[in-house]
């Protein structure tokens, strides 16, 4: 089979409208037939309705653990935005490469597998593996089945490189994240007779403002990390729903808000604060007007953080990969602080900017492309001059 450039692959793989939540078994498919060409053998991990799969597959000597490149094969929606091209058809332009996942993270997927004939041909002493996975910008969902799956084998990776977009920068570290729901249920009454209700957005409203307070408490100086920006916890309130009409005191009333929290601190200390504030506080007084009145709270998702030693063989070896041993740190989130938890050390280093994430008309320019597949030639040199 001819090899593909990368610009080449990255058509392909836009062309596959895989927003998280449509399936993305077509693109998947796409990727097991073109490694089965190379003489590739790839797994493929399935969600429980079948219609989504992460894909792990191994190149090079099978008895001994490797490099793992992971990326995910979802993308954000583009609904609503101000799109002036086609998000899922690869437009060049000015040196850039337009298209919902452009950055985020289908190119380095394509430099990826855009380098699969050389390590399909090279003599490599370690393996390289490949981990793509679904449902990233959901919470990390379909890393999880694939991981468990590999810490049952006696040989898994030794490392992972995560190729989200850091412009090529080494990356070591981010923060961890909770989101929750908390549903109130009040009484409705007229609203003439307010105060023979429970105005379930009132009792809202006063947890968001405790929520507050807790970030407030988390950005004192005592608790920042110099290493992250911003440098503490954060806590915010996205999504509020409730009412049904102003003279209407209303009954129901929920509102999501998460947690971005440094390593080492525990987003569940947050969820336990609201949540005895709500108990000790608020429940006494909405349930001496109505007893069955409520306050509950739901985890919407989860995943940790990722801080890698400087000093570990990880780092090493993204220093030499990326030219840089200028570590840094990112304010989103990654697949790493899973891949840690499953005893796999993690690395962060990609093609593009996160700036260009999520944004209308997404792009990564040629020249970030262009280095990803420097990267993953001296990977390949590296992986054929390794002791082992």
């Amino acid at each position: 089979m001819t090899d593909m450039s990368s610009r080449a692959m990255l058509a392909q793989l836009i062309g596959f409208p895989t927003v998280s939540r449509n399936s993305n078994l077509e693109l998947i498919v796409f990727i097991r037939d073109y490694l089965a060409q190379h003489g590739v053998k790839a797994e493929l991990f399935y969600n429980a309705e079948r219609n989504k799969a992460s894909l792990f597959a191994t190149i090079g000597p099978t008895d001994r653990a490797g490099i793992a490149l992971s990326g995910h094969t979802d993308v954000v929606p583009v609904d609503g935005q101000a799109w002036t091209v086609d998000p899922f058809q690869l437009l060049e332009r000015n040196g850039r490469l337009y298209g919902r996942g452009t950055a985020d993270m289908k190119g380095f997927i394509a430099s990826v597998l855009a380098a699969v004939p050389g390590f399909a041909r090279a003599e490599l002493k370690q393996p390289v593996h490949l981990a793509f996975s679904y449902d990233e910008e959901i919470g990390c969902l379909g890393v999880r089945p694939m991981l468990a799956e590999l810490a049952k084998r006696p040989i898994k990776p030794r490392l992972c490189l995560i190729g989200e977009p850091t412009e090529l920068k080494p990356v070591l570290g981010h923060k961890g994240k909770l989101a929750m729901r908390c549903c109130v249920k009040g009484l409705a009454c007229h609203s003439a007779y307010a105060p023979y209700g429970v105005n379930a957005i009132e009792y809202a409203a006063r947890m968001i403002g405790k929520l507050g307070d807790i970030g407030a408490e988390l950005a004192q100086p005592a608790l920042h990390d110099a290493r992250f920006d911003p440098p503490y916890s954060t806590v915010q309130t996205g999504v509020i729903k409730g009412g049904r009409a102003l003279n209407i005191v209303p009954a129901e009333c929920e509102f999501d808000f998460e947690v971005r929290a440094l390593p080492g601190y525990d987003a569940g200390e947050v969820v336990t604060a609201i949540q005895t504030f709500a108990k000790d506080e608020l429940l006494p007084r909405m349930q001496a007007v109505k007893p069955d009145t409520d306050i509950a709270f739901e985890e919407l998702s989860a995943y940790p953080g990722l801080v890698t030693p400087q000093d570990s063989d990880a780092a090493k070896l993204l220093g030499w990969l990326s030219g840089s041993t200028d570590f840094g740190t990112v304010a989103y989130g990654t697949e790493g602080g899973l891949y840690m938890q499953s005893g796999i050390p993690a690395i962060v280093c990609g093609p593009g900017s996160m700036d260009q994430g999520h944004k209308p008309d997404e792009f990564v320019s040629v020249e970030q492309l262009e280095g990803c597949d420097a990267m993953l030639a001296r990977l390949t040199q590296h992986l054929v001059n390794v002791s082992t």
